[in-house]
């Protein structure tokens, strides 16, 4: 079992930058950033892969940047230029899968085994 705990959610007005955690209670391959936003469907965000792939939602790309710190296993998402419609509750998960798994977390929005509680960020114009 893997715990996963997010932090750093907040309000901040458009345009401006937040930057989520998600602390893993171990290393896991494939991690990633979902998020869900009232009445609409959870979507993969942003997921990093063995330490190296990475892959964007389109709707992000530009201006969230994801990492990982291996020396403690946490992963960020840097979210710069925020809309409005980055509004929404925030999900870090994790799972032990291959590349083309990893990727469709957010290609495909497919769920991944283990899931954080979430962190709401808010975004006003």
């Amino acid at each position: 079992q893997v715990q996963l705990v997010e932090s750093g959610g907040g309000s901040v007005q458009a345009g401006g930058s937040l930057r989520l955690s998600c602390a893993a209670s171990t290393y896991i391959k494939c991690m990633a950033w979902f998020r869900q936003s009232p009445g609409k469907e959870r979507e993969g965000v942003a997921v990093f892969y063995g330490g190296t792939l990475v892959h964007y939602a389109d709707s992000v790309k530009g201006r969230f940047t994801i990492s990982l710190d291996n020396s403690n296993n946490t992963l960020y998402l840097q979210m710069d230029s925020l809309k409005p419609e980055d509004t929404a509750i925030y999900y870090c998960a994790a799972a032990s899968v291959n590349w083309d798994s990893c990727y469709g977390a957010v290609a495909d929005n497919r769920a991944l085994n283990y899931w954080g509680q979430g962190t709401r960020v808010t975004v006003s114009s």
